[in-house]
Formats: structure tokens, sequence, C-alpha cells
């Protein structure tokens, strides 16, 4: 059963330093539906002695799909795959997808200078155009401090590259620390490009340093300022066919028992899924 706008997922980033079989195993604690994986992740469950069959299986035996592998950085001619956790490339991206299984592969826009936009949309299509012929979904993530900052920046790309299996990852963190209302959001993008989602909350002032803020002090669902009931109304009236993924980056969640961090992300969306 393919993953819909009525799923959760759990997203790598919230449970960054737990196993996949820990993740696995909070994941039916919290009633989700789905994972997405940092490629280092499926290479740590190698290493330990989980081979992919066993994954697969793990995965099956627990009704759980993987959402996206996340996230893909060298998509771009002449940008690196970037390093630590977060480095893979396109060709393991495949690979993964066709042996443990994805729905999609997120990509952003990390280069050392600014790209020209109609290299960006060409990029974005031949990305599209590669993942098309093994099935996968690709989406494009803004973040507030990059050349791709705000919806509207990744809506420009995909539409230029008008591919029907390309769209947007739409992370509630970046929307709001960035310039465009909800307004715009339900007024100027057609809520059926985001593909992705990823929910998480922040408090109403950022901090100066906006990636050392993302990476280490968001919030959970419902306990920060961000309308995240809205936001979800704005999807779901809007049509948006991507599940919820929940990414909570906080360096105070890392060192709590994996799945009461799951449950407490999970009740937290479900509480403003009711509100919205």
């Amino acid at each position: 059963m393919a993953l819909g706008p009525d799923d959760l997922v759990l997203c790598a980033g919230t449970l960054a330093k737990a196993s996949i079989p820990e993740r696995i195993e909070a994941a039916v604690a919290g009633g989700y539906r789905g994972l997405s994986l940092f490629p280092s992740d499926v290479r740590r469950a190698r290493s330990e002695g989980l081979d992919d069959a066993g994954l697969r299986g793990r995965l099956a035996d627990n009704g759980l799909e993987i959402a996206e592998l996340d996230p893909l950085m060298s998509w771009i001619p002449g940008v690196a795959a970037g390093e630590g956790p977060f480095a893979t490339n396109e060709d393991e991206c495949y690979e993964i997808a066709e042996s443990v299984g994805g729905r999609g592969i997120n990509c952003v826009v990390f280069a050392p200078a600014a790209v020209p936009q109609g290299l960006l949309v060409e990029s974005f299509a031949a990305l599209c155009d590669r993942a098309a012929e093994r099935g996968l979904l690709v989406h494009l993530e803004f973040m507030p401090w990059t050349q791709v900052a705000t919806v509207l920046d990744a809506l420009a790309i995909v539409e230029a590259a008008d591919r029907p299996n390309g769209g947007i990852m739409f992370d509630t963190w970046h929307h709001f620390r960035g310039p465009v209302s909800n307004a715009t959001l339900a007024a100027d993008v057609p809520i059926p490009r985001i593909l992705a989602v990823q929910l998480d909350d922040a408090p109403a002032e950022a901090e100066t340093n906006l990636v050392e803020e993302t990476l280490n002090r968001r919030r959970v669902p419902g306990e920060g300022d961000i309308d995240l009931p809205e936001i979800l109304r704005i999807l779901r009236d809007g049509g948006s066919p991507a599940p919820l993924g929940v990414e909570v980056f906080c360096e105070d969640l890392f060192s709590l028992p994996p799945s009461d961090v799951a449950v407490r992300c999970a009740d937290g969306v479900r509480q403003a899924l009711a509100r919205r």
C-alpha cells in the first residue's frame, strides 16, 4: 500500500543517532506507516550485520515503507556529495531504493557558489528523468540560508523543469524561518506540487545561526509557535499527496528512548490535525 496524506512518516533526523531496528520499533510504537532514511543509516545497518533482505523483512513485518532517501546534494554538475552522515550520491540512492525500498529522493542545493537558474532547472529535470526510470519521485527542499530559500524559489525550479515526478519538499521549520506567509502559500503555490512534508516546530524568535538551530534545536510539533493546524489545512484542502513526515532535529531528544520520542512527536501531529 503506497504512502499517502493520511500516513505519518518518522524521519531520520528525529532519531538521527538510533539504528534502523530501533527506529522501526519506535515507528510501530507511534503508529507511523513509514520511515525516511539517510543512506548512511543503511551503511550502518549493513556494517552491523543486518543485510538488505533482513531489513526488508523487518519493514514488511511491521507494515512500514521507506518514504524518502535524504538528502541528495550531488545532482548538480560540479557540486560534491557532502560530508558526514548526510554524504551520499545518486547511484547509492538508486541502489538503496531498489534493494530496500523508497518512494522518492529528497534533493537540496548546497553549492559553494551561486548556481545559474538555468542549470538548476536543467539539472533538476535530468534528475527527475533518471529517477522516473526507477519509479521514484524527486522533491526539492528549500532552506532559508541557501540559494533555494523559500517554497516560491523551489516552485520556480520545479515548474520550469515540468516533470510529473518532480515536486517540492515542504519543511515547516524552513518555511517559518523564511519570508513567505501561509496566505501566500495557499494562494500562490499549486499544493499538489508538494510531494513530501517534514513537520516540526520552532519558537517565534530565530537564533542568529539558523543552521545550528535547525540541526539541534527544533521543537516537537505543537511545542512551538508555528501554526501547524493552518499549514495542515492548506495541504489537505489543496490536495497535496504527501505523507506527513516528522523531522525534529533536537539535541535534547537524541538521548531519550527512541519510542518515547516517536510517540511524543506523533501525538503532537495528531493534535494539530484535530485542530486544522
